[in-house]
């Protein structure tokens, strides 16, 4: 009987944190609070607690999103909440934004020569953009001339999307023109990633902090058309699309 009792408070305590954590709350963290847990009795105890909010139809939902657990509110909530708080408009993606995520996320690590070569324009701008709304981040240099930097996606790219992890991104299969990404070679050559050091760390977070991020030495000006030698595709379709899952 104790143990059932004991199994039903620490389910309470589980339900707690993650309500009052904003962002997907991860396993590890869980176990630091829990240290007599292991991590799939955790685990078990969620999914417990994901069923009984299911089964009563609950207009809140936990979800496993990025590696972590979060609440949400329920899909088919979505409109009445909409329509409470007259939200009209949310700020999404543009085309070419979404474009060049989806080459950084199928393709990372990619320099932004590599993105540029496949849209046909320079991608200053977007990649600014991208690393600004933290969905995509810097994860080293790319030894070739001028050492451009590298990007891939970030823990907030799956949050965003909705995504466990890249293993869950629609196979590139599943499009009709398949071929542009599956085939597509790197315009900066094939060469080995270095990861930044402490010191190019501790200078990124700090420039992060101002009004300019980091200068990539290879970036020229923005959405102007790219060298043509460079150039292998001139379009590139919308590979991902943002969620309307009703999520708040």
């Amino acid at each position: 009987m104790s143990d059932i009792l004991d199994s039903e408070k620490i389910k309470s305590e589980l339900e707690s944190l993650i309500f009052v954590n904003n962002k997907p709350l991860l396993l590890e963290d869980l176990k630091k609070v829990f240290p007599n847990l292991e991590t799939s009795d955790i685990r078990q105890l969620i999914e417990t607690l994901k069923r009984e909010y299911e089964e009563r139809s609950s207009g809140i939902r936990i979800v496993e999103i990025a590696g972590g657990f979060q609440m949400v509110t329920a899909p088919e909530c979505a409109d009445i909440i909409k329509e409470f708080y007259k939200i009209k408009h949310t700020e999404k993606l543009t085309g070419p934004s979404l474009e060049a995520l989806a080459i950084i996320a199928y393709k990372q690590p990619v320099t932004r020569i590599d993105i540029e070569a496949v849209r046909g324009v320079n991608c200053d701008g977007v990649v600014k953009s991208l690393l600004e709304k933290n969905l995509i981040r810097i994860v080293g240099r790319k030894e070739v001339i001028g050492r451009p930097f590298v990007y891939g996606t970030t823990r907030f790219f799956l949050d965003y999307f909705g995504l466990k992890s890249l293993n869950e991104l629609p196979k590139i299969e599943e499009f009709a023109q398949q071929d542009m990404l599956k085939n597509m070679q790197l315009a900066s050559g094939e060469a080995e990633i270095t990861p930044l050091s402490s010191e190019e760390e501790q200078s990124l977070s700090l420039e992060s902090q101002g009004d300019d991020r980091p200068a990539d030495p290879a970036e020229t000006q923005d959405e102007k058309p790219a060298d043509p030698g460079e150039t292998m595709q001139e379009t590139e379709p919308s590979i991902l699309k943002e969620t309307s899952d009703g999520h708040q």
